[in-house]
């Protein structure tokens, strides 16, 4: 237990998923700007020449920053609004073929659960467009890159093209 005030857990409950205590140590960087930018090792075995080459390759700007994401369901596309996870994200929303709405939420936020039926009466009212998808995205479990989610609910509208 550590003695962090609110703010802090929900930082780094936000911010540094994906490490779970049953992992143990777990070398990670972690670059505090506008956003969180956090780097994961390739290497399991903690030693003094692993943990100085990774921090090398930081410093060199040889690091891709770890994004947590869950598995892509297998009925992600079943229902009017696409269900969207950090795998599927590129694919779907940078389509050149489509106009794509994604709501970014928390399982837990009120406002988000309060947006529940009017989201979902969107897809069903976009459904059949070819050209317009209706997404969503739990971003308590999946990050991607250059979206900077603030708050949730957010809503991000991604143009074809």
């Amino acid at each position: 237990h550590l003695p962090w005030g609110r703010t802090c857990k929900q930082w780094y409950q936000r911010r540094v998923r994906g490490i779970k205590k049953e992992m143990g140590d777990v070398p990670r960087i972690i670059h505090l700007s506008e956003g969180v930018d956090k780097y994961a090792p390739d290497f399991t075995e903690m030693n003094e020449e692993n943990l100085s080459a990774f921090a090398q390759n930081y410093l060199d700007g040889k690091l891709k920053k770890h994004l947590n994401s869950e598995e892509i369901p297998e009925d992600w596309d079943a229902l009017p609004v696409k269900v969207l996870v950090g795998k599927n994200f590129e694919q779907v929303v940078y389509d050149p073929t489509k106009d794509v709405l994604v709501e970014f939420y928390a399982p837990w936020c009120g406002h988000c659960k309060q947006l529940v039926p009017i989201y979902d009466e969107l897809g069903e009212k976009y459904k059949d467009h070819p050209s317009i998808v209706i997404a969503k995205m739990d971003s308590t479990a999946n990050e991607v890159d250059d979206v900077n989610v603030r708050g949730f609910p957010t809503l991000k509208f991604f143009p074809k093209g």
